[in-house]
């Protein structure tokens, strides 16, 4: 959670632009909640120090009747000042709570694609998109991805994969969990997938975002399904003071997310991009603050060498303020070529947080010095399953209908080709 006196103290205009650049923030609100809390904290300052005078000036004989009815009347007075003062400071952390992180000055101005900086391309050289077949009719030809048996079970948004293509998706997997494990330095985590409220805030999902959030009710205990595994592994740390010389930190895990996209009506109904439960690899790492900058281009360059070994055409592009998630501070998008589309779309998200994450769920760092001060998290997609095996399917359809997988899958899927009606070679 952000200080209000840290946030505010470059003045008006400074809030102002910030506003102008992260459109969820409303200044006047802010100082006025600001002003309200440290009014109340005043009056019961005010107050308890008349109670402590009036008290240390009857110590000299026992107290009239008058004076009992007045230090009454002055206690019921800081009683209530009290529970205003509480009111203000709920009042105030509520808005808090909801306020994004601040860019970076490196994050450009603006929320629209016009305003996003492409870094770099890799991979092949797309393919052109005339004439180019959507994942959704390419997985239905082969067998592999069965939309209305999903549409039958659970409604709209959810996927049903089989033979050929659920072995891909656990290939996928196992291949993404082993690079990042053995070659990138992360250390695997087995997480709930059902958190408490505390660690969804932790990480910026509560308060702001609970209309996209599955909520579980079971008596009087209430959980959330994960959105994505970068809550419970951020909050693996949260309330505890790291020794500086154990950083950075670097989890990984591979688990389902949820997600009820209630700002996505009419938004990529076919296929599997967009789903309410699907299955992604997270990357997070924690360190100190002078670090972030390295180890956010780590952390970009660990996601785009999985579209390098899945030999994907991809690009690499850094979003403009408007643009940044909740959380982040700054964030590079690597998109992958979706020639059904005729488009880029986001593949993975790499964001340095700063320390907005760090102080909702304390999390701090002891320097060899014994000062301490708030960690920097960052975390990265790298990568979702579903949206992978689309572009896999896009960029690897042939003329015969058949999809050849890359190399480095073969180990992992047994069959380097996927023929229609499901079989493989």
């Amino acid at each position: 959670m952000h200080d209000p006196q840290e946030l505010l103290k470059d003045g008006p205009q400074a809030v102002r632009r910030l506003a102008r650049r992260r459109h969820d923030l409303d200044p006047a609100a802010l100082a006025d909640a600001l002003r309200e809390r440290n009014g109340a904290q005043a009056e019961v300052t005010r107050l308890r120090t008349e109670l402590n005078r009036t008290a240390r000036a009857r110590r000299s004989g026992p107290p009239t009747e008058e004076e009992k009815a007045s230090a009454r009347a002055l206690r019921t007075e800081v009683q209530r000042a009290e529970a205003a003062a509480r009111t203000a400071a709920a009042h105030l952390t509520e808005l808090l709570l909801s306020v994004p992180n601040i860019p970076l000055d490196a994050v450009p101005d603006g929320d629209s694609e016009k305003e996003t900086v492409e870094i770099r391309r890799g991979g092949p050289a797309p393919r052109p998109a005339d004439g180019a077949r959507h994942h959704a009719d390419i997985g239905e030809s082969l067998g592999i991805l069965d939309g209305p048996a999903a549409a039958r079970l659970s409604g709209a948004r959810f996927a049903v994969a089989r033979g050929a293509g659920a072995r891909l998706e656990r290939a996928l997997r196992d291949f993404l969990l082993d690079l990042h494990t053995r070659e990138h330095g992360y250390t695997e985590q087995s997480v709930p997938f059902l958190v408490d409220r505390d660690t969804m805030t932790g990480t910026g999902q509560l308060p702001k975002f609970e209309d996209d959030l599955f909520r579980t009710q079971v008596g009087e205990r209430e959980l959330f399904l994960i959105p994505t595994a970068e809550v419970p592994l951020t909050n693996l740390v949260a309330g505890r003071l790291l020794d500086s010389r154990s950083l950075p930190l670097a989890f990984t895990a591979c688990t389902p997310c949820f997600r009820a996209e209630a700002g996505a009506y009419g938004r990529d109904t076919r296929g599997i991009l967009r789903l309410h439960q699907f299955e992604k690899v997270e990357l997070v790492r924690v360190c100190a603050p002078e670090d972030a900058p390295a180890q956010l281009e780590l952390m970009v360059n660990h996601a785009e060498e999985c579209l390098k070994r899945l030999e994907l055409a991809h690009r690499v592009v850094l979003l403009p303020a408007g643009d940044l998630g909740f959380s982040a501070r700054m964030t590079y998008d690597v998109e992958v070529w979706l020639p059904g589309s005729g488009s880029y779309r986001e593949i993975s998200s790499v964001s340095d947080c700063g320390t907005f994450q760090a102080r909702r769920a304390d999390i701090r760092v002891k320097r060899p010095d014994g000062s301490r001060t708030p960690a920097v998290t960052l975390n990265g997609s790298a990568l979702p399953i579903g949206r992978t095996v689309a572009a896999l399917l896009e960029q690897g359809v042939r003329e015969d209908g058949s999809v050849v997988l890359p190399e480095a899958l073969v180990p992992y899927t047994g069959f380097r080709r996927i023929l229609p009606g499901g079989d493989t070679a």
